[in-house]
């Protein structure tokens, strides 16, 4: 199996520098979501956790045979074998050499020292274990497999016994559920290789429900290579006899229980072959591989336009059966481990330009994070991206949380952003919500998107609205563009430029995937030439009066916005929010360039006339007396704000109105209505003429302000609190001067490596003390995509949108008082 072993070490070339204290190991969707906590310390230290901190049973030993060692890898087996009364084996711990990471992969490098009764001379044997999720921006129907994979490389010269095992709390949050298992075996084709997998599930299936976050239907899928011994028993019996005898006895215990009940566990050993070597300068190398998955049919339930419907898994459309999708996965590891790595490899490069070498690791570990709030559902011809607002409230396709996640997606593969807002446009133009603004989610709990016929969701309705235009006008920008070279994402143009017509298809299906380079299953292009323009058209000509519907309101209420909530609903409520405000007025200048893609030049000129009134009043409202900073509140003298919603004036290129960049940005307007020019005599309005929509003067005060409020973990969010919002601070930072956004990025790369936090990354912490949570814990949530902020602003506009904020790094003008010579 030549393949596994070039892929481990692959793997283990990573070269992450930050201590995260939670480090992702099998993390693919909101139900199957396994980490490893307290990482900071080695992997035997704790058992891995479910996202929500609930520790569940999946552990991994090594043994040496003819000695009487066993070394806990993983998890704590240790527990077990100390209640061994008369035990023939001696727990001892390997040397840990620490952990790595990228976008895709976590690996963890031990040392096994060579009994010295045994072998004298040997060297230890390097094992690694390497957990791929992987990242595939190439490749929907890969991302779309809610499966993951682990590896087990080996290298030296004496044998080693492996044990890995896992229990019944993958597939239910309560322990007294009663779970039924089984071990298939299925052959590969026509060849002599086959597998076996442990099937586990809940004895009764409650379907679509969830017990404290976790799936309470569906089969957790255990495989490995046919070659494996085998044993499903209770945790005290069966983990205890492999450290005695470093092998399985191929029995199963068939008496099905509750998940704690004498707990059943199901495992797996291989024993390595390694001391064929003749000597320890050519070590042998060896490996093995497993899979995990949770399948699950149907993900959800949605209320569609024709009703609410149970929906298929996207993989669904690819795979007739279980058996199918399980086999295709663990063949395919060689391709996916391969794009995965091309998705980290230039992530990497990307993250170095940010000007911190530690904002590598931080959108590295915020990959898996994301997309482990998502499913994709639906077909090819409408494919769908269900997104659970993790931690939080649990609310399905929560608007405000697909918005700080969006830069991820448009950075990664803006199709899936597309994805993630189809189910609610589709909701919303079928009629089923009865407001005018935007809906905040499609349902109270993932996974039941029942809607709100009653109109009573959450109260964001500016926020809301900004958001669902903000980012329509970003995914309209994302499709245009005449090179690869200016392409959003460094993906979007591999693939044909086949454009499907048909009305009653998505404008993005995926009925056009291709084999290129022998790889099957990859997308088409996305966007590019005529291709982009007409998938915009599509798209936008499809809910245009839902699009105009939202500005209307938008119009009417966001330049002095009332006493409402933004997306910070921690914060509470507060009236004429600045930052809120902002981002209603973006959003209006938004529609003006949506009008545009579906060349209704009488919205285009009204749209664009209001907004530049509107940003205009704003920046006499919303800036400080002494012209310092943004307030807070238009009514709130002495605050301050991170006004993080400026970062959508850049991304929607904006700020290059004015400049000689202008005609690098999308959808330009031509012969269009002039900018309203402000009077002079207002101090609080920016100098004529104008540069930008929102006038470069607020960028260069607030770069300057975030650098002397900043504190020792990072940006706080305003002047009420010392917390702050990871994801908008990316977003402020990465419209900040370089300087100012190397030392926010440090800040934050500081808190990962110190917080007393305990669970997977969350985005709401305290920029002093502990860097703990500030009461609220929030944990693993999908918002950490704002994270990707300035790489997506790298290939926003063409290519142009950072040397539209060149002005930030260019030195002030100094006045130089002039004393003229006068007579004495």
């Amino acid at each position: 199996m030549r393949w596994l072993i070039f892929a481990v070490v692959a793997g283990s070339t990573l070269a992450s520098k930050l201590t995260p204290p939670v480090l992702p190991l099998i993390v693919r969707n909101p139900y199957l979501s396994t980490w490893l906590g307290d990482a900071r310390q080695p992997p035997w230290h704790e058992w891995p956790m479910f996202w929500t901190g609930e520790r569940i049973g999946f552990s991994i030993m090594a043994s040496v045979p003819g000695s009487d060692k066993v070394y806990p890898l993983l998890g704590r087996p240790q527990d077990s074998l100390s209640l061994d009364t008369h035990p023939e084996y001696n727990v001892s711990f390997p040397e840990y050499l620490g952990a790595q990471f990228d976008a895709s992969t976590t690996n963890f490098t031990y040392l096994i020292p060579a009994p010295q009764s045994l072998f004298k001379s040997k060297k230890p044997v390097e094992l690694t274990l390497s957990f791929l999720s992987p990242i595939t921006p190439t490749s929907t129907l890969r991302q779309s497999i809610p499966a993951s994979y682990m590896t087990v490389q080996v290298k030296g010269s004496f044998n080693i016994n492996l044990y890995v095992d896992l229990n019944g709390q993958w597939v239910s949050g309560n322990r007294g559920s009663q779970i039924m298992w089984e071990l298939a075996h299925q052959q590969l084709g026509k060849s002599d290789k086959g597998l076996k997998t442990w099937q586990i599930r809940r004895e009764t299936e409650l379907l679509l429900s969830e017990e404290r976050d976790q799936a309470e239907w569906g089969t957790l899928h255990f495989t490995g290579p046919s070659d494996l011994r085998y044993e499903a028993g209770t945790s005290g019996i069966v983990r205890p006899r492999f450290a005695r005898t470093g092998t399985l006895q191929n029995e199963i215990d068939d008496e099905f229980r509750g998940i704690m009940e004498d707990e059943p566990i199901f495992a797996f050993s291989k024993s390595f072959k390694l001391n064929s070597s003749t000597s320890d300068s050519t070590p042998a190398t060896d490996s093995v591989m497993f899979s995990i998955a949770l399948i699950q049919n149907p993900v959800a339930q949605f209320a569609a336009a024709r009703g609410l419907t149970f929906m298929r898994p996207l993989w669904a459309s690819w795979f007739s059966s279980v058996r199918d999708l399980l086999d295709f996965h663990y063949l395919d590891y060689d391709t996916a481990a391969s794009l995965a790595t091309n998705y980290s490899a230039q992530l990497a490069i990307d993250a170095y330009k940010s000007g911190s070498d530690d904002y590598v690791d931080i959108v590295a570990l915020t990959a898996r994070q994301v997309m482990g709030a998502t499913v994709f559902a639906g077909t090819p011809d409408d494919p769908i991206l269900f997104m659970k607002e993790i931690s939080s409230n649990g609310n399905f396709q929560t608007i405000d949380v697909i918005f700080p996640s969006f830069p991820f997606f448009l950075y990664t593969n803006p199709r899936w952003l597309a994805y993630l807002l189809e189910p609610l446009i589709e909701h919303m133009l079928s009629g089923q919500y009865p407001n005018k603004y935007a809906m905040h989610d499609l349902g109270y709990h993932f996974p039941n998107a029942t809607g709100h016929a009653d109109g009573r969701d959450e109260y964001m309705p500016v926020e809301e609205c900004g958001n669902i235009l903000i980012m329509g006008l970003a995914l309209v920008n994302s499709l245009i563009y005449d090179t690869g070279a200016a392409a959003g994402s460094v993906w979007s143009n591999l693939g044909s430029s086949h454009f499907d017509p048909n009305p009653a298809t998505s404008a993005f299906s995926l009925n056009n995937l291709e084999t290129r380079d022998g790889v099957f299953g990859l997308d088409d292009s996305w966007g590019g030439s005529t291709k982009g323009l007409k998938q915009a058209k599509k798209w936008v000509t499809k809910s245009y009066r839902l699009w105009k519907q939202w500005t209307s309101y938008l119009i009417e209420f966001s330049l002095r916005p009332h006493f409402q909530l933004s997306t910070d609903d921690f914060a509470g409520p507060l009236q004429l929010q600045t930052n809120l405000a902002l981002k209603g007025i973006l959003g209006i200048k938004a529609m003006s360039q949506i009008s545009e893609t579906v060349g209704n030049k009488e919205d285009v000129k009204h749209y664009k006339n209001i907004s530049e009134t509107y940003v205009t009043k704003w920046y006499e409202y919303g800036i400080s007396r002494d012209g310092s900073h943004a307030k807070l509140a238009y009514h709130w003298y002495g605050s301050w704000t991170t006004l993080y919603n400026l970062y959508a004036d850049t991304l929607l290129c904006f700020h290059l109105e004015g400049t000689s960049s202008a005609a690098s940005s999308p959808n330009q307007q031509n012969g269009q209505q002039k900018p309203l020019t402000p009077s002079d005599s207002n101090p609080h309005e920016p100098a004529s003429p104008k540069t930008g929509f929102v006038p470069h003067n607020v960028y260069k005060i607030q770069s300057t302000w975030y650098d002397a409020v900043r504190q020792t973990y990072g940006l706080p969010l305003d002047s009420r609190h010392l917390y702050t919002k990871s994801d908008w601070e990316s977003f402020a930072a990465a419209v900040t001067s370089r300087s100012v956004r190397r030392d926010i990025l440090q800040s934050v790369a500081k808190w990962v490596n110190e917080t007393t936090t305990d669970r997977p990354l969350t985005d709401l912490y305290e920029t002093e003390g502990t860097g703990g949570w500030p009461g609220t814990h929030f944990m693993a949530r999908p918002v950490t995509g704002g994270h990707f902020a300035f790489l997506t602003l790298e290939k926003a506009c063409g290519g142009k949108a950072m040397d539209g904020l060149a002005f930030l790094d260019e030195p002030e003008e100094k006045e130089v008082e002039v004393i003229e010579n006068v007579e004495l």
